[in-house]
């Protein structure tokens, strides 16, 4: 399995509308409305990296009222 954290910058208000889009996609594990530098926080899984990067480009990236993201695959040690 792949997974990673993803931070999000939101459009003012928009954080709750954005964390029920998220839910709704398979690969999100977890997903939380956070304070401070960014205003959401997920948990992405998927089989392999190539479906990891699908999921976040196509699916969460183009969600309405995200301004920005911060991707940070998760190192799984051997």
């Amino acid at each position: 399995m792949h997974s990673a954290f993803v931070l999000m910058n939101s459009e003012l208000g928009q954080e709750t509308q954005i964390v029920n889009e998220l839910k709704k996609i398979p690969q999100v594990r977890e997903v939380y409305p956070v304070y401070g530098v960014y205003d959401v926080l997920m948990v992405i899984e998927s089989g392999s990296m190539e479906e990891l990067r699908e999921a976040i480009t196509t699916r969460v990236r183009k969600l309405g009222g995200i301004k920005s993201t911060l991707t940070m695959i998760i190192v799984k040690e051997q």
